[in-house]
Parts: structure tokens; C-alpha cells; sequence
């Protein structure tokens, strides 16, 4: 080798030393940075045999395990989800109180039992009887405060999600932006590192809101799509639009049809003027959004139709009276006669029967429903020898047969005595066995002569369970409930059920027959309570469905907060990991310094031996 390569070569070494130096000088300052990924000169060796060799520095490149940035993006999406749910669902869990504890639906209702146990003791007790209407007072109000605290979650979960779309834009902006200052630059260019770290920093805090996927297009873009493929980023970024609905109630729920939602859904607004609604094509699934989406529209709206179901069930059980249809022969045909006089909007008809072909038995309810917009009901797949049918009453009795021999006419034959009798006979083509049937209808007086009563009610309305094209009664019912305003104003009519002849005093009938429902009257409850199924309703009493309420709300918090452990030792993991190979370890980067002091000192070595010899080379020609 001449002492000009080995003067080359040693220049090569002190400059590559050098720029090594600066990047771990930078490494070692950016050590605390948030978002700063370890950076590394990238050293290329260049000619070779009798020429020697030199070396070159080709750029700079960021250390970081792309793989497990991706994992890492993904699970900070489902800690940020896990997170957000255990923290709503704690909040739930304070809604309904410390089980057996004072201010709490277990402690109202079981109150109120108590009273009408005492009443039953006390029929004719002026105190008794006041007892039980404030203890029925007390377990409206507590619905109303258990509704209202749903609520009042579901409406912080639609603000949070209008400041989380807000900082989503903010995020995607960023993202676009650099990379238009990105385009063009080369991935080792030491120019374009910072500006790639500030980039992953907006992806990462973008993760934090909903699940994204990644990808690395040309020109050093960073491409960011949801995991349904609707892109986000690119070299623009959409903007995602929320139309909060401010406050609240039960019966403001999620439509993919704009005209029937009462809550907000965010939508993707490209450049162009076109949207895609990101909730209805299921973009958000994890995340601090997809958590905000599933408790507002799922968790939240199943809690509060429990609650719901819960008012429904008490008013019901008070009021409601079924009567068994009357049986009857018409030549060879058999069925039941069936008087329809009272029923109101939202009661029922029940019939039971038999294919005797295949000893098939059906259990048919047929709803009086008077909004011809609700109409038809939908089906039941799970259920279907149990269809539920609804029928338009106001049209009057032959239209009401019209329906129903339409609706059931290949098993049932229906008709009219007269008046508001409905008869309902097994078909003479089918082979089909009507069993029983009968009609429930809601007591609509205070003194009808029966037990029944209309205890609970909407407001100054009736609850009678009636079905709109808007949706059902029930919805957000508990938060409505009250007692009846002549039962508040005249609290004897606990006791009290007819006035001709008048009730005798210390008759117990109606507080025994209030006790008897409230704690051994068997209901069934609908499935969206998530109690049961609809091909399995549960069925039990309402003490026994309340137990179950909580019981599963209170497995639901454990899970979620298990969940959430989980999930941050998962991300905690990835986070190590990650920075293992990206973060700066200040021990690794001080041997690098070591060794560039080391290769610095002998280039230069060598540099002082070549010009000490071309000094004597040069003293000794002539």
C-alpha cells in the first residue's frame, strides 16, 4: 500500500469517526426525548486489493424493529380500549351502590317489599298504608337516579368522543404534513430522521384513539388506513367530522339512518365532498373511540334496558290482569272466545297450540299495536314457534281478523260472536290443537274491584307497554316511572280496591296480592336485557332478575378491570421490547464512544506516521 492510500484511507477513517461521533453525541443528548429512536451512521467499505480499502458514511439510519412497532400500535389501541372501558364500567358499578347499602335499587326494592308486608298485616293502617306508597315513592325515585347516572356516562362518552375526533384530525394532519416535507428526502438522510420520529409520534397518538393500519408507500410515505381499509393519511388527510347530540337520554340510540339516530357518528370527509360514516362500516373496534362507540351504543343501552325492563316488570306486575278465554265448539272445530273490551295499546292476547302432525306446540302473542308505521313486528329467528305478531286495533274487529287470519290462517281460524269477541278455532285443514288462551290487559282504575292496580306509571300516562314506530314504551321507562298520582294524594288505595260495596276495613287482599308478585310471581324478561336469550328468556321473579342484573354488571366491571391489567402488561412488554433496540441506552452508546476514541486515535496514528515519512522521504531526495 502507498503512503498515499494509507494517507486516504486514514483520512476516510477520521471523517466516517467523526460523523459516528456526532450521531451518538445526538443519541446520548436525545436520550430523555420522547419519541426518539436510536440513530446509527451507516458505514460502507469502498475499494479493495492493492488499492486498499476506505471507508464511507452513507448516511444514518434509525434502529428500531418495524415489526414490533406495529404490535406496539396495535395493543396501545386495546390498552387505550381495555382502559376506557374498566374506567366507564367502574363509574356503572358506582351508579348502582354498594350492594345491600342505603340509596341503592336492592335496598329500595326490599324496602318496599317490607312495607307491603307490612300493610299486609295492617291492611286498614293509615301509617302502613303511607308506609308503602313512600317506599313505592322511594323505588321510583332510585330508577330515576339509576337512569339518569347511565345517562349521564353516556353523555360524558359522547363529548369525549367529540374531543377524541377533534385530536384524531389534529393527528392526521400532522401525519400528512410531514410526509410532504418527507417526499422526495431519502430514508438515511440525517435531515429526515427527526421529522420520521415526529411522524410515529402522531401514529402513536393516533393509536391511542382507534385501531389503524400502517403501511409504507413510496417516496417514504407512511400510509395510515382504518382496519376496514377506509385510508386516513396519505400525502392529504381526511377529516372526520362528529355531530355531538349534546345531552343524552334512553331513547337516543344509534342509526345507521341519519334521520332516525339520536347520537352523534363520525364520518370520513374527503376532498371531494364524499363521506363514508366510519361507525356504521365498523371502523372503530378498539381503541379510546372503540371503547367510547361500544359502551355508549352497547354496554350503556343493554344497562339501562335492564333497569327499564325492571320498571316495566313492576308496573306490570301491579296492573296487569289476565283472563282465560272461555272454551268453546263449533262443529267439529274447538277454540276459546276471548274478549277484547279491554285491551289497550301494547297488551296482549296469548295463545297456545298444537300441530298434532308432529306434536309441535306454538305459543303465539299477538300485540295490540295502533302505529301502522311499526307494523309489521319483526321476526324472531330464535324463537320461531313463539312468533310475537303485532295487530292494529283501530280499525276494529273485523280488520283485527282480517290480521290475524292473514298473519295465522294456515294453523288458526278467527272470527267474531259480536261486539268485541274475538274467536279463535283450530283450522279444519291443519292438524292443530288450540290449548289455551287468554288476554292480558292493564287495570286502568284505582277501585275496579280487583286487586290490580295501575301502581306505577309513565309519568300521568298509563304504562301499558306499547310499541311505536319510534321504538318501545319501555325505553328509558325507568327513568319516567312515578307512582300514581291517586295513590300518592289518597294512600288508602293500597288497600282499598273497590268502593261498591266499599273494601272492609283490614281486607288484605290487594296488599297480599302486591307482595305475592313482587316476591314469588314468575315473569319473563326480554333479551336485550341481556338476561337470558331469546330462544332461552329468562324467567323468574324480580327480586331473582335484579340479583342477576348486578350480578352480571359486577362480573362485566371485574373482567374489564382484569382485561385492562392484562392488556397494559402486554403493551408494557412490547414497550421494552421495542425500546431494547430504539430507545438509547446510555451504557451501549459510551462503549460506542469508547471505541470511536479508540479508531479515531489510531487513524490519526497513522496519519502522524505518513507524514513523518514523507518528511524523510522528502529530506532525502536530492
Amino acid at each position: 500500500m502507498s503512503l498515499s492510500t494509507s494517507l486516504t484511507a486514514a483520512l476516510s477513517g477520521l471523517q466516517a469517526t467523526q460523523t459516528s461521533l456526532s450521531v451518538v453525541a445526538g443519541n446520548v443528548a436525545n436520550a430523555n426525548t420522547p419519541g426518539y429512536v436510536r440513530q446509527q451512521a451507516i458505514l460502507v467499505s469502498t475499494g479493495s486489493g492493492s488499492a486498499g480499502s476506505r471507508v464511507q458514511v452513507t448516511g444514518v439510519d434509525r434502529q428500531l424493529d418495524r415489526y414490533i412497532q406495529s404490535q406496539l400500535w396495535t395493543e396501545t389501541a386495546g390498552g387505550a380500549y381495555a382502559d376506557q372501558v374498566s374506567n366507564i364500567l367502574g363509574q356503572l358499578q358506582s351508579v348502582y351502590g354498594t350492594p345491600g347499602g342505603a340509596g341503592t335499587l336492592e335496598t329500595a326494592l326490599s324496602n318496599f317489599t317490607s312495607a307491603l308486608q307490612g300493610l299486609s298485616s295492617s291492611a286498614g293502617s293509615a301509617g302502613a298504608q303511607t308506609a308503602a306508597v313512600d317506599a313505592a315513592q322511594s323505588l321510583a325515585l332510585q330508577l330515576n337516579a339509576t337512569t339518569r347516572g347511565i345517562q349521564s356516562l353516556r353523555t360524558g362518552l359522547e363529548q369525549d368522543l367529540s374531543s377524541s375526533v377533534q385530536q384524531a384530525n389534529q393527528d392526521l394532519a400532522q401525519i400528512a404534513k410531514l410526509n410532504g416535507q418527507l417526499e422526495g428526502l431519502s430514508p438515511t438522510d440525517p435531515a429526515a430522521l427527526t421529522l420520521m420520529d415526529q411522524r410515529d409520534g402522531a401514529i402513536s397518538d393516533l393509536a391511542k384513539l382507534m385501531n389503524i393500519r400502517v403501511t409504507t408507500g413510496g417516496n417514504n410515505q407512511a400510509l395510515v388506513y382504518t382496519t376496514t381499509g377506509v385510508q386516513l393519511a396519505g400525502l392529504t388527510a381526511v377529516q372526520l367530522s362528529f355531530n355531538g347530540q349534546g345531552n343524552l337520554d334512553a331513547t337516543d340510540q344509534w342509526s345507521s339512518d341519519p334521520t332516525k339516530s339520536g347520537v352523534g357518528t363520525i364520518r370520513a370527509v374527503y376532498g371531494n365532498g364524499s363521506t363514508v360514516d366510519l361507525v356504521a362500516n365498523k371502523a372503530f373496534t378498539s381503541g379510546q373511540i372503540g371503547a367510547d362507540l361500544t359502551l355508549r351504543d352497547q354496554a350503556l343501552v343493554q344497562a339501562q334496558a335492564q333497569v327499564d325492563q325492571l320498571a316495566a316488570t313492576l308496573a306490570s306486575a301491579a296492573s296487569d290482569q289476565t283472563t282465560a278465554g272461555t272454551a268453546v265448539t263449533a262443529g267439529t272445530q274447538k277454540g276459546f272466545d276471548l274478549d277484547l273490551t279491554n285491551v289497550l295499546a301494547g297488551n296482549t292476547v296469548n295463545l297456545t297450540y298444537t300441530d298434532t302432525a308432529t306434536n309441535t306446540q306454538h305459543q303465539v302473542t299477538i300485540v295490540r299495536v295502533d302505529d301502522p308505521a311499526a307494523l309489521p313486528l319483526p321476526a324472531s329467528p330464535a324463537n320461531p314457534n313463539n312468533p310475537v305478531i303485532g295487530v292494529n286495533f283501530t280499525g276494529g274487529m273485523a280488520s283485527i281478523i282480517s290480521q290475524l287470519n292473514s298473519a295465522l290462517g294456515g294453523s288458526l281460524q278467527f272470527s267474531t260472536t259480536g261486539g268485541q269477541t274475538l274467536r279463535v278455532l283450530n283450522n279444519t285443514v291443519a292438524a292443530v290443537a288450540v290449548n289455551a288462551a287468554s288476554v292480558t290487559a292493564t287495570t286502568t282504575s284505582l277501585t275496579s274491584g280487583n286487586p290490580q292496580l295501575p301502581l306505577f306509571t309513565d309519568g300521568p300516562r298509563l304504562y301499558t307497554g306499547q310499541i311505536f314506530a319510534s321504538g318501545s314504551q319501555m325505553t328509558g321507562f325507568a327513568g319516567r316511572i312515578t307512582v300514581n298520582a291517586g295513590v300518592v294524594s289518597d294512600p288508602t288505595r293500597m288497600s282499598v280496591y273497590s268502593t261498591s260495596p266499599l273494601t272492609n276495613a283490614g281486607d288484605t287482599t290487594r296488599p297480599d296480592f302486591l307482595y305475592d308478585q313482587l316476591t314469588a310471581g314468575i315473569f319473563s324478561y326480554a333479551p336485550q336485557t341481556g338476561v337470558g336469550s331469546a330462544a332461552s328468556p329468562f324467567s323468574s321473579t324480580i327480586t331473582s332478575y335484579l340479583q342477576q342484573v348486578l350480578g352480571m354488571q359486577g362480573n362485566a366491571a371485574t373482567a374489564a378491570t382484569q382485561l385492562q391489567q392484562g392488556q397494559a402488561v402486554l403493551v408494557n412488554t412490547l414497550q421494552h421490547k421495542f425500546n431494547t433496540t430504539a430507545g438509547v441506552n446510555m451504557d451501549n452508546e459510551m462503549g460506542n464512544l469508547i471505541s470511536l476514541q479508540n479508531a479515531y486515535g489510531a487513524n490519526a496514528r497513522v496519519l502522524s506516521v505518513v507524514q513523518s515519512m514523507m518528511t524523510t522521504l522528502l529530506q532525502i531526495l536530492p
